[in-house]
């Protein structure tokens, strides 16, 4: 079950779009998984002035994206830098376990963004990093479909609930 505050950043995301010429961009998810995650900041005097997200993923990813977005608009980039997937799930008042991950990918994605506009600051080019294609557990060493969260065997490439295939 989600949590009403889960439902309402699905239903209403706050901050949904792109910034031309952003300070910042982070990229980060799996396609395997089926959630990818972008994050645009405008930043001035290392302060996040405005901030929008893309997200391609289930209910929890937007909602995740979006409450995300509302935790680091107007922080300092040493006050974004401390938000956590903990943060961001509490800040949802939950999430279920085997949607944990989706707090992980923002809280990753606003690093990378951050890290984007670090690195432009200083000059310096970042090769950009591969696909991370290997699946990792991040909830009880568990596999759980990203369509229709039934519990999926180690290896799995077909949901046998939903059909849902991982080549798709």
């Amino acid at each position: 079950m989600y949590s009403k505050t889960v439902m309402d950043h699905f239903r209403n995301p706050r901050n949904v779009g792109e910034i031309k010429d952003a300070s910042g961009v982070g990229e980060i998810g799996n396609p395997v998984c089926g959630d990818m995650m972008t994050i645009y900041l405008d930043i001035k005097d290392d302060v996040i002035r405005d901030i929008k997200f893309q997200t391609f993923g289930c209910g929890a990813a937007i909602a995740v994206s979006s409450m995300l977005t509302e935790l680091a608009k107007g922080k300092t980039l040493s006050e974004a830098k401390k938000i956590t997937n903990k943060d961001v799930a509490k800040a949802l008042e939950g999430l279920p376990k085997n949607k944990l991950h989706c707090s992980n990918l923002g809280a990753d994605a606003l690093q990378a963004a951050i890290r984007d506009y670090e690195d432009k600051k200083s000059g310096k080019k970042r090769e950009p990093e591969e696909a991370d294609e290997k699946h990792k557990h991040d909830h009880d060493d568990k596999c759980y479909c990203p369509y229709c969260d039934a519990e999926l065997a180690e290896g799995d490439t077909f949901c046998k609930n939903c059909s849902f295939h991982e080549d798709e």
